[in-house]
This record gives C-alpha cells, sequence and structure tokens, in this order.
C-alpha cells in the first residue's frame, strides 16, 4: 500500500483560503461545510520601553489542514456501522453512503474534526479529488490552488524524504516544549 497525503508549509502560507475555496468549489459543497480548513494562530505581547512607550511584538502564521488519512483513524475505530473504511491500496478513508446512518460519531471521534454533516445527512470528508476521475487518479485542487505553493501532495514516504530536515527540528522543537 501506498499511503498518500499531504504537507503544508507554514512558513510560507499566506492565509489566503485559495486551497479552501477550490476544495468547496469542487466538491460543490454550501457554506458552512468545509472539507478543507486554514486555521490562523497569532499571539504576541506588549512591552514597555524606558520612556513609556508600548510596542507590540506580534506573531502570526496559518495551517490548512483536512483528513490526515490517518494510519490508524480513529473514525474507522469508532464507526458503528463499519461504514467508515480505510482503502488498503490507496491508504484513503471514506465511508460507504449506503451503510452510513448519519450519526457522526465519526465526526466525534475525529482528533481532526475533519467529517462533516453534509445536506443528504451523511458523513462526508476529504478523499484527496478521487471521487470524481474514472481511473482514481489523485488530482487535489487544494495543492494546484495555493499561489504560494505551500501545500504539497505525494506519497508520505516521498514527503518525509523531501522534509526530512524540518521533521527533524520539528521534533527537537517538540520536545523542548514538553
Amino acid at each position: 500500500m501506498t499511503q498518500y497525503g499531504f504537507y503544508v508549509n507554514t512558513d510560507i502560507c499566506i492565509g489566503c483560503k485559495a486551497c479552501m475555496t477550490s476544495c468547496f468549489d469542487r466538491n460543490d459543497l454550501e457554506a458552512p461545510e468545509k472539507f478543507r480548513k486554514v486555521w490562523e494562530f497569532g499571539g504576541g505581547e506588549w512591552t514597555k520601553d524606558d520612556a513609556g512607550a508600548f510596542t507590540q511584538a506580534a506573531f502570526a502564521y496559518y495551517v490548512s489542514m483536512t483528513c490526515g488519512q490517518c494510519e490508524d483513524p480513529a473514525c474507522v475505530k469508532h464507526c458503528p456501522t463499519g461504514a467508515m473504511q480505510k482503502d488498503l491500496e490507496t491508504g484513503i478513508v471514506n465511508n460507504d453512503k449506503s451503510i452510513c446512518i448519519g450519526c457522526m460519531t465519526c465526526e466525534k471521534s475525529c482528533p481532526y474534526n475533519h467529517p462533516v454533516k453534509l445536506a443528504d445527512g451523511f458523513s462526508h470528508k476529504c478523499v484527496m479529488c478521487t471521487d470524481r476521475s474514472e481511473d482514481a487518479a489523485f488530482d487535489p485542487v487544494c495543492a494546484k490552488a495555493c499561489p504560494v505553493r505551500a501545500i504539497e501532495f505525494g506519497s508520505i514516504e516521498d514527503l518525509r524524504a523531501a522534509h526530512e530536515v524540518r521533521r527533524s527540528e520539528e521534533r527537537r522543537v517538540g520536545k523542548e516544549c514538553r
């Protein structure tokens, strides 16, 4: 099995939401439905200098998120009907609408709060744009729409190899923060 996924470079993402909008349009979603969400994180502090003036040191960054197609998906484990399944060839997690009851246990159990209930009453989610292709070819519109190419799509193995230095830095920082 080849597991596919996304790498989002938060250093260059500008928060324009082109990825979110293209996904919204491609999947014919209606507000407030979203398969991809762009989150903004920010903070900072005010400091007082010797003259009594205040200055602000602020930061902001953006994270574009969708279903992580988890290796061991909680949504699959907790689906009471077995509708939510992981494809063993592609690693894509999807559900069988013929047995889905719309209980949204999948959404409640997902750490990313990803599957969403659409107007038809069933759970829906990102399937990496494979649902409308006859050959199930991957062609995610979110990655193509990003004007700064902050979203990369490919096999997890290739993405990890391409971003190994960054991953080791994140691991080191993560250990220091705990």
